[in-house]
């Protein structure tokens, strides 16, 4: 049979990539191709509509296979990563006792946030843990690392895993800075080398973190995060080495920590990108193995991008970052729960964030092919692309003294924050969706109960005197549109919108329904309707009802003289918006009409302004 297979596309004349595009640009109808089509990345570069073979000719990426150095297809030849569940160790007896339950029910990683650091916590802690078989990883205070270190090196080696066990402690003397504007105190460098010392007959214990997810968690674009990240872990490799250590002993120990966004292909490309920029980077220190050069990376769901209004949206968004992750050849994942953002998550929460992995790899079979991306050619493409300006970032921060100096200095803190910045203003006008905040949220949706207090859990105990301007931002991106339905909520009043709805059918329709997810945005109450024959009728209809907003929703066209009758007839009985911006809006303006609502406005501080207005 296999000999009498046709090739078809070999009755096919080639298509040339200038055909493809004349084609385009005659369905565009004179519409500019490069304005159309052609979007510019946060990144800092374009993508194309359609990517060839001919894109990748002259790409390395390409040129390995997985397991091969420089490891952008993968650092294994399998792709059957570990799903870690995260577990409050503050009481160790009732810590184990979790743990060994959702072993049982498939987690083949646990992550312990320590409070105590102890030979008798950590015995306590993995009583009965199988540690030959299961990943174990623990964060705690950078200043009580050094004894974890010596408590978790006994326990393996009185239990004879010394060559079987893998794990990590989070060192990260970084994050006090990071999240609080102030510098380590301590000799980070020193630290870390007697911590590998203690470690030296456990080399599977990663001992070095790497937490760019904080970045990523603060709003930081991909490319930043993965620029920062590569600089942290090339400061480690500096300052180990400055200290005697070979570069094989300091890069063995790097564990990276990172985030992942909802932005699904990029940030496949990211860690292809990631592995490969890392590989390049210790082969400049001359390893004596190519497995230095190896990245370990676990991977973390954001949680910037969380909401607490519509929360189970969380876990549509979770599960594309678990996906992005998982397609990208990670080592291990966690999957954030969804009410992460406004409680500790409960039972139930946490059981649905381990099933998201297990779904993808028991039902979806994503452990089964390693690099299923390896080839695209917009996948290929994004990889080097981002791997581009990662490089530059990670270059500017070397040339100014490394990525400790620039922590210290303030100068990373004050990059994401800009960017942060950015992000909250493109989720308040629009650019950047969030489903159920910015956009189609749940009007009737109360929020308010449900909201737990949290404070600093990180163990620094700093949170009472935080230096915030040289810190990382904490607001998720829905944390403003947030404030304003909270406010909506604890409000004696909660205002009701009106949508006067009339002439144009299609225009009406859709700009009520504009104005309704506009509105909806702060948890305001809408009435809407099908549709009046005068002004007059709708006014009275609204006041009847009590509207504290009227809505005038009809075509541009009728509005020069819809709108200042309509206004006139209300003669200031409620706020009056006209629903677009028609070529008449001056006239409008000139005769008192204040308020449009359109594409173009900034929702949150439109909204911002009536909540001052209405709410008592």
């Amino acid at each position: 049979m296999a000999e009498k297979k046709e090739k078809l596309f070999d009755q096919f004349p080639p298509v040339t990539t200038a055909e493809w595009r004349e084609k385009v640009e005659a369905d565009l109808k004179g519409a500019p191709f490069d304005k159309k089509l052609v979007w510019r990345t946060n990144e800092g570069f374009n993508v194309q509509p359609m990517y060839r073979a001919e894109d990748i000719e002259n790409l390395s990426t390409t040129d390995s296979l997985p397991g091969e150095y420089p490891f952008v297809r993968g650092t294994r030849t399998d792709n059957d990563w570990l799903a870690r569940q995260e577990i409050d160790a503050a009481d160790p007896v009732a810590a184990n006792a979790k743990a060994l339950d959702v072993l049982g029910k498939g987690i083949t990683s646990l992550g312990f946030r320590m409070k105590e650091c102890d030979a008798a916590t950590v015995a306590s802690l993995l009583k009965d843990i199988d540690i030959a078989k299961v990943e174990i990883n623990f964060t705690a205070c950078p200043r009580h690392c050094e004894e974890l270190c010596a408590s978790i090196v006994k326990y393996v080696k009185d239990h004879g895993a010394a060559d079987t066990f893998r794990g990590s402690i989070d060192f990260n003397p970084f994050k006090k800075a990071l999240k609080h504007g102030k510098p380590f105190p301590g000799d980070i460098a020193q630290m870390a080398a007697d911590m590998i010392l203690v470690a030296s007959d456990v080399k599977g214990l990663r001992l070095l973190g790497a937490d760019s997810v904080m970045l990523s968690d603060a709003g930081a674009y991909i490319y930043q995060e993965l620029g920062y990240a590569l600089a942290w872990g090339a400061e480690w490799l500096t300052l180990l080495t400055d200290r005697g250590l070979s570069v094989d002993e300091a890069a063995s120990r790097v564990k990276f920590n990172m985030g992942i966004s909802s932005n699904y292909f990029m940030e496949i490309a990211k860690f292809r990108a990631a592995r490969m920029l890392w590989a390049q980077i210790v082969e400049l220190y001359k390893p004596a193995s190519a497995d230095a050069c190896k990245m370990a990376v676990h991977a973390v769901t954001s949680r910037f991008n969380q909401t607490v209004y519509d929360a189970h949206v969380n876990l549509l968004r979770s599960q594309t970052e678990c996906m992005s992750a998982a397609l990208a050849g990670v080592d291990s994942i966690t999957v954030t729960p969804f009410d992460a953002p406004y409680r500790t998550p409960d039972d139930f929460s946490e059981r649905i964030a381990r099933n998201q992995q297990f779904l993808l790899k028991e039902e979806s079979h994503l452990d089964k092919v390693v690099d299923p991306a390896g080839g695209s050619y917009y996948v290929e493409t994004l990889t080097v692309a981002i791997a581009k300006e990662a490089w530059k970032l990670f270059l500017e921060v070397e040339d100014k003294g490394g990525f400790l100096a620039a922590v210290n200095d303030g100068e990373v803190q004050r990059a994401v924050r800009a960017t942060s910045e950015k992000r909250h203003t493109d989720v308040a006008r629009r650019k950047e969706i969030l489903l159920g905040t910015n956009q189609y949220p749940n009007i009737n949706e109360m929020a308010a109960s449900k909201i737990e207090a949290t404070g600093c859990s990180c163990g620094c105990h700093n949170h009472d005197d935080d230096n915030a301007d040289a810190a990382l931002p904490t607001a998720r991106a829905a944390s403003d549109f947030e404030a304003l339905r909270l406010a909506t909520e604890a409000a004696s009043n909660r205002p009701k919108v009106f949508m006067l709805t009339i002439g144009n059918l299609a225009m009406r329709l859709a700009r009520a329904q504009f104005s309704t997810n506009f509105f909806g945005c702060a948890g305001y109450e809408i009435i809407d309707n099908l549709g009046f024959e005068t002004v007059q009728q709708g006014v009275d209809e609204a006041l009847a009802k009590s509207a504290d907003v009227i809505v005038l929703c009809s075509s541009d066209d009728e509005y020069a003289e819809l709108a200042p009758e309509a206004y006139r007839y209300l003669d200031g009985r409620a706020e009056f918006v006209v629903a677009g911006a028609p070529a008449c809006t001056d006239d409008l303006k000139a005769i008192g009409i204040e308020n449009f609502v359109n594409v173009r406005s900034n929702v949150l501080d439109t909204l911002r302004a009536f909540n001052e207005r209405l709410l008592k």
